[in-house]
């Protein structure tokens, strides 16, 4: 350190020489180049002097030059002539031998750029003519540092937009081209691929589609380097986004997938890293049929840092599946996610509109139930696909629709039923129509083959036989119908490895199900008939009436788990009608009666590849810590509200166990990640799963460690407006709890209280706010801290607003006369001064009438003049100048109040303390103000 003083003394001998003594690093308005405004010995004109000092033999003058070159074009742009001189000057010292002054001269190329482009009329041209080729040349340059501060200046021009189409084409592509050749330097094809990946963002789409994407291609298959394949993967993701989804397709996946195997691990570390931004450009067939297995393949590969990535990056690409729309969603433009308000919209014109919750579901069938057929019938038009127990699949040319029933409703009138049958094809064709709709079947399969016309064939005959024949007959249609679907099945076995057929397979396996459920339906239906003796006179079809529905009716129909999610298709073999029956009904029943099976159950979806969400819930197994990472439940509880978006509320019950087995983890890091969350969870969630599912969690976190709490704390209002009125009510005794904390240190905690309850009161009436939260706010108004005092002095004010507004005058003169004894005469003179505060908060929000403010507290607030405490009484002074002489009111003429205000403020002006009466002489500023509403109810 000793050499430090020494090497200053001899700096500043040089700029001493140079002709500005009084430079030093005290002197920030001097510029570098002043020296040359100054005579001196030379008796040379400044261009001149810039020209010597330019191309002096002493290395410092040149750096000097070079750094202070954006004051030079600041001095010499204005002429023509001397801009033209001055761009020569910089075009030659581009070409000194020394590095440090080739660096120098780089890192002023942007600020001058940006300077010309604001003064200079001609900039483009002179820009591309002189500084582009400075630019270009030193990214070959031989020295490092040179060519770094070239490659940052590069993209600083890029991202300003500086650097013309012409010359990105002809200047800068060429260039990164040669540089990035297979018989290229080593150093320079990494630092040039480095270049590509970055500015492929700043740059037209067709240029990095037509120039470098080809490079980028090979380069990602380069043999020679892996660092030049690591640079590729790491920045993959920002290629594909700006190419597009169909260059990606067809030229950017296949090399993903070669990255994704590399031998290197850190390759495919980084592929891992760079997942989700991949997984953003493409379409939904891609990302399910191919990207979902690649990721499976990178969760279990065997080295532990590419498996941590992975599953890092598991939540993330799990959310690139999501559809907010489909849950009643919408992200706003701040990013935040809201409920989309429900626009009222014509019955029956939507086929995939649904209710949001089971229970919604069951209300609204109730209603229509109650309301009459003539009111059901138009109404279950929209519902017909939803509520039968029927498989409708209609598939055409270039897209695949699948409505099935979430759960079959016993309870169907007979005009129900027949709304149903007649409606059909109205019913499919309006679900093809409606594109702007999200159906989840239609968002990521892929087209299957075309077996339209065997299903509409089979759907003929049973539609035919269902208005013609008995329900015997109905049901050895059904009988034929299922052969005829497990022949289908069984010659479909051997393609199994294609997914379009395991897809194919899932379809009909889930029609066979149903189709058998009709038929064990039909079949006791009739033995209930033929025991009761009820024959109906005509049968258009199958009538399900409420007093013929027993229990073994209702066991018989498909549960909603089953319905949305079909089990695994399975080799079927050939068999006699009745052998083929009963093992049937045995397969049935030992589901029913397999725990383990309804458990796997529970966990099935058709949003996202089951695989995915598997791997997803694992991240909670304790092995999975050891094996690899530690925090591996941390980033599962991070991406967790991604992923619950993502499969909707009707598949909240795939998540549930990992919820709670997350907020009980023993990691205080991952609850604390939970609680910072929960409000956006009970967004996604809705009232109903929200009271169900997180307010008792959200109780266990209220008490929590603090670390815990304040993720709580920091988003309570957020949490609590979606709660209802009932369940919000009960947290008001639980607010106080807040108040104390583990550490009294621990101010930031308080401090985030008072701003969640200014937020709060709006949730609550006057007496709930009277009787809890006004005990809180003047427990803070104590604190030991001033910062917590001061916002809990607004907190008092919005409670005083909030009685006012609500016309609870009563509550809110007693809440005045309590602030008058706790803080008017307070024996603390900071108590004192916190009544100047609210009373000046008061008059400037408005909280409440003129005429009660000078009954109830102008009186005392005068009264502070008095005071002995100079700090009160300079609060006071500005409240009376400042605030209350600034109002309409008092200072209208004839106010018996404005005396009283006039001559405090005179005693003020006249104090012994300077800072009170400067503050009572200063003359406010007078705006033209609206009459306010506080004169207006005067």
């Amino acid at each position: 350190m000793a050499g430090i003083p020494l090497y200053f003394v001899d700096l500043q001998d040089d700029l001493d020489d140079f002709g500005f003594e009084d430079y030093g690093p005290d002197c920030d308005s001097m510029r570098i180049t002043a020296f040359l405004d100054i005579p001196g010995q030379d008796n040379l004109a400044p261009l001149a002097r810039l020209e010597k000092y330019a191309f002096s033999d002493n290395i410092f003058n040149r750096q000097i030059i070079a750094r202070g070159l954006l004051d030079v074009f600041r001095d010499f742009s204005h002429n023509e002539e001397d801009y033209l001189t001055v761009m020569a000057i910089v075009v030659r010292l581009a070409e000194d031998t020394e590095p440090t002054v080739r660096t120098e001269l780089m890192e002023q190329i942007p600020p001058i750029a940006i300077f010309l482009q604001e003064s200079r009329p001609n900039f483009p041209t002179s820009f591309s003519e002189y500084l582009m080729p400075i630019v270009v040349r030193y990214l070959t340059d031989p020295n490092n540092q040179v060519r770094k501060a070239s490659q940052d200046s590069l993209l600083i021009l890029l991202e300003q937009g500086l650097i013309g189409q012409y010359d990105i084409e002809n200047k800068v592509c060429p260039i990164l081209l040669d540089l990035s050749a297979p018989e290229s330097d080593d150093e320079y094809k990494v630092e040039a691929v480095n270049i590509i990946c970055k500015m492929a963002s700043m740059v037209n789409k067709s240029t990095v589609e037509q120039l470098l994407l080809p490079r980028f291609c090979e380069l990602c298959g380069d043999g020679k380097l892996f660092q030049v394949r690591k640079v590729c993967a790491a920045n993959f993701g920002d290629i594909c986004n700006a190419v597009g989804q169909e260059a990606t397709e067809k030229n950017l996946i296949p090399k993903f997938f070669e990255l994704c195997s590399d031998s290197v691990w850190g390759m495919r570390k980084a592929c891992a890293e760079c997942f989700m931004a991949v997984s953003y450009t493409i379409s939904p067939e891609v990302r399910r049929s191919k990207l979902s297995p690649l990721f499976i393949s990178l969760i279990s590969d065997p080295c532990r840092w590419v498996r941590q990535a992975a599953f890092q990056s598991l939540g993330p690409f799990i959310s690139t599946f999501a559809n907010p729309s489909s849950a009643g969603l919408y992200i706003r433009e701040d990013g935040t996610l809201s409920i989309r308000p429900s626009s009222p919209c014509p019955t029956g014109n939507n086929a995939n509109d649904m209710p949001s919750s089971p229970e919604e579901q069951v209300g609204e069938k109730l209603e229509s139930l109650t309301d009459g057929p003539s009111a059901s019938c138009e109404n279950s038009n929209s519902d017909a696909t939803e509520d039968s127990s029927a498989i409708q699949v209609n598939i055409g040319v270039d897209q695949t629709i699948l409505t099935q029933s979430d759960n079959a409703d016993p309870y169907v009138t007979k005009d129900i039923k027949e709304c149903q049958i007649n409606s059909y094809q109205e019913v499919n064709s309006r679900v093809q129509s409606a594109e702007d709709v999200f159906n989840t079947f239609l968002y990521w399969r892929p087209p299957l083959p075309d077996i339209s016309q065997d299903l509409e064939l089979l759907q003929c005959k049973t539609e035919i036989h269902e208005e013609s024949c008995p329900v015997s007959e109905v049901l050895c249609n059904n009988c034929v119908a299922s052969s005829e679907i497990k022949k289908v099945l069984q010659s479909l076995q051997e393609h199994m490895d294609d997914p379009d057929v395991q897809a194919q397979v899932q379809v009909l396996s889930a029609a066979l199900r149903a189709a058998h459920l009709d038929s064990v339906g039909c079949f006791e239906i009739k033995q209930n008939e033929e025991v009761n003796g009820n024959y109906p006179e005509d049968t258009p079809g199958l009538v399900l009436d409420p007093s013929s529905v027993n229990e073994n009716t209702l066991s018989s129909l498909p549960s909603q788990d089953e319905a949305i999610n079909p089990p695994s298709p399975t080799v079927i073999k050939n068999m006699d009608s009745e052998e083929q029956h009963s093992g049937d009904n045995k397969a049935l029943e030992a589901e029913k009666n397999d725990p383990l099976h309804e458990e796997e159950k529970s966990k099935l979806q058709d949003i996202i590849p089951q695989p995915l969400l598997d791997q997803y819930l694992s991240m909670t197994d304790p092995a999975r810590a050891q094996t690899v990472d530690t925090e591996i439940a941390k980033h599962c509880a991070y991406s967790l509200p991604g992923v619950a978006l993502t499969l909707g509320r009707q598949n909240w019950h795939c998540l549930k166990d990992t919820y709670e087995t997350l907020a009980s983890d023993v990691q205080w890091k991952v609850r604390r990640t939970l609680a910072f969350s929960i409000h956006e969870l009970a967004v996604i969630l809705g009232d109903q799963l929200t009271a169900a599912d997180l307010v008792p969690i959200f109780n266990g976190f209220l008490k929590d460690l603090d670390e815990v709490r304040i993720g709580i704390l920091k988003h309570l209002y957020d949490f609590l407006k979606l709660l209802h009125a009932d369940k919000r009510r009960e947290y008001l005794y639980q607010l106080q709890e807040f108040v104390v904390t583990d550490n009294s240190r621990n101010w930031r905690f308080r401090y985030e209280l008072a701003e969640q309850l200014i937020l709060i009161l709006e949730l609550y009436n006057p007496n709930d706010v009277y009787d809890y939260l006004r005990h809180i706010a003047l427990t803070l108004c104590s604190d030991k801290v001033s910062e917590v005092r001061w916002i809990s002095f607004k907190l008092v004010v919005a409670i005083l607003q909030k009685f006012y507004a609500n016309s609870a005058n009563s509550l809110g003169l007693n809440f005045i006369n309590e602030l008058i004894v706790r803080f008017r005469h307070c024996s603390k003179w900071v108590g004192r001064q916190a009544f100047a505060f609210i009373c000046q908060a008061v008059v400037e929000e408005e909280c409440m009438p003129a005429d009660h403010f000078v009954e109830h507290l102008l009186p005392s607030l005068l009264s502070l003049a008095s005071d002995p405490v100079p700090n009160v009484r300079v609060l006071l002074a500005k409240a009376l100048r400042q605030t209350l002489l600034e109002k309409v009111y008092f200072r209208s003429v004839g106010n018996p109040h404005l005396e009283a205000v006039e001559e405090t403020v005179l005693v003020l002006q006249a104090d012994r303390d300077q800072d009170v009466s400067f503050f009572a002489t200063i003359k406010p500023k007078h705006n033209n103000m609206h009459i306010t509403s506080l004169e207006k109810q005067n």
